[in-house]
């Protein structure tokens, strides 16, 4: 594995330099001998330089990294996991995880296993339990907690991504408290293999509860796998504390735990056309007449008694 996939990297560099270098002679060589004289020496001065130089870079290359990852594990591994731990997750809402995996195939021919997946895999459980907390703490808000149901599941065996982008990092603060989840995790077992208790992989992929078929260590399988748990139960717990108290303002949980408009209807019926009726400002409106028409009354019974006097004069 760890062959193919330094071959894909050397193929790469490969390809680049072959790039460059076909520019390059295009502009020098004749244009009545460019097409026998170009791709001839591109192929041949490419195929020299790979065999000569580029793989033998890149086997060196792939030994220094598993050589530095065993060091930094054996003697900083609670304070690498913390980091590696904390710093995953922003690894994989940019896709650049996937660098890590000639890391991860060096170490799994090196001494069997990767010790390094198992640390990574507890920013998930602290995605899950940041998740967890969102639940719980936006009651009323059924869209995200329909979303938390269905991506749960796949957050318990590994899969963050519909967690990531569905529910802590539109929201930004259970974002980073999910990657402090992650960082306990991950210092915990990191703190174990710098104890000499080593916790590793055989395969790369799998994480979550999904791991657990895989993990291997130097000690026995029971021990190697209580200590996996442990760190999946540090950061479900911590990313659910620290999002339950932290990941969510006060006007941002009363923002999100407000009705939906369509469950608003008897707060809007006030202010509705038909409302206007029952108001008392209406009421007020409806003196207005009565008051005129007692006006009115009034003048009509007086105009007898004013004329009267007039149609008594002799003639």
């Amino acid at each position: 594995m760890r062959r193919s996939m330094f071959a894909l990297a050397t193929a790469s560099g490969a390809a680049l330099l072959a790039a460059q270098l076909e520019k390059q002679l295009r502009r020098r060589v004749p244009e009545s001998l460019d097409v026998l004289l170009t791709p001839t020496l591109t192929v041949l001065l490419t195929g020299l330089v790979t065999v000569f130089g580029l793989m033998y870079v890149a086997g060196e290359v792939s030994t220094a990294i598993g050589t530095a990852a065993d060091w930094l594990l054996a003697h900083g591994g609670a304070v690498a996991g913390f980091l590696l731990g904390a710093l995953f997750l922003p690894l994989v809402m940019l896709g650049l995880h996937q660098a890590l995996i000639p890391i991860h195939t060096t170490l799994i021919e090196q001494q069997g296993y990767t010790t390094l997946l198992p640390i990574l895999a507890m920013a998930g459980a602290g995605q899950v339990g940041a998740a967890m907390a969102v639940y719980v703490r936006l009651r009323r808000n059924h869209s995200i907690r329909a979303t938390i149901r269905s991506a749960l599941p796949a957050g318990f065996l590994g899969v963050g991504e519909p967690l990531i982008y569905g529910v802590s990092l539109p929201l930004g603060r259970p974002f980073i408290t999910a990657c402090l989840g992650g960082a306990f995790g991950g210092g915990f077992v990191g703190l174990f293999n710098q104890l000499g208790d080593a916790v590793g992989s055989t395969a790369i992929g799998p994480s979550g509860w999904a791991l657990f078929p895989l993990v291997k260590g130097n000690q026995s399988f029971g021990t190697t796998l209580a200590v996996y748990a442990l760190g999946l139960l540090i950061g479900y717990a911590v990313g659910f504390v620290a999002t339950y108290f932290f990941g969510l303002s006060r006007q941002q949980r009363t923002d999100l735990n407000r009705q939906h408009p369509d469950l608003a209807a008897p707060d809007t019926a006030a202010t509705s056309p038909g409302a206007d009726a029952s108001t008392p400002k209406t009421g007020t409106n409806t003196a207005r007449p009565r008051a005129q028409t007692d006006t009115a009354a009034a003048r009509a019974h007086t105009t007898p008694t004013d004329t009267t006097p007039a149609d008594a004069t002799p003639a």
